[in-house]
Parts: structure tokens; sequence; C-alpha cells
């Protein structure tokens, strides 16, 4: 079992924009990854950061398989410029 923890307060601001019948969706897939942090679908971006989809948003975060951390980076709706720090 992986611990899943939010980066930083802007992973919270992000969350707080997502409207509310999304949230569920994208609350419950972070909740998942603690359970597997490669669920089918996932892509590996760089490193060890990774992304999952859900809907319209997607979801980017780094895993630590030696201490068993999942760190949600960013939450994003999908444009253009969601990947451009990778």
């Amino acid at each position: 079992m992986y611990q899943v923890l939010n980066a930083s307060r802007r992973v919270e601001r992000e969350l707080d924009k997502i409207p509310a019948r999304d949230l569920e969706r994208v609350a419950e897939s972070i909740q998942q990854l603690g359970e597997n942090p490669r669920p089918v679908g996932v892509i590996k971006l760089a490193g060890n950061i990774h992304r999952i989809r859900v809907g319209r948003y997607r979801v980017i975060y780094t895993i630590d398989d030696a201490t068993k951390i999942v760190v949600i980076t960013q939450v994003r709706k999908r444009d253009e410029s969601t990947y451009k720090s990778f």
C-alpha cells in the first residue's frame, strides 16, 4: 500500500476549481493510486513522473517505490499547457 500526498497548496487549489460532478471521480482515482500507483492506462512522462486520465482531467504524480509514496504534483484540465513543464 502506498501513501498518497499532495505536493503543495497548488494541488488543493486545482482540486477546488473542479466541478463537483467531476471532483468525485478525480478524488476516487487519486485514492486508488494508493492501492495501485500504475493502473491500466497510466502514461510515464519522464523519470518517475506519471499521469492518469480522469475524463477531461489529468492527474500528474511521482512514485517513490523505495518509500512507497505517491506525490500528486498537478491536477489539470487537459489543454496545451498541461504538459509544458515535462
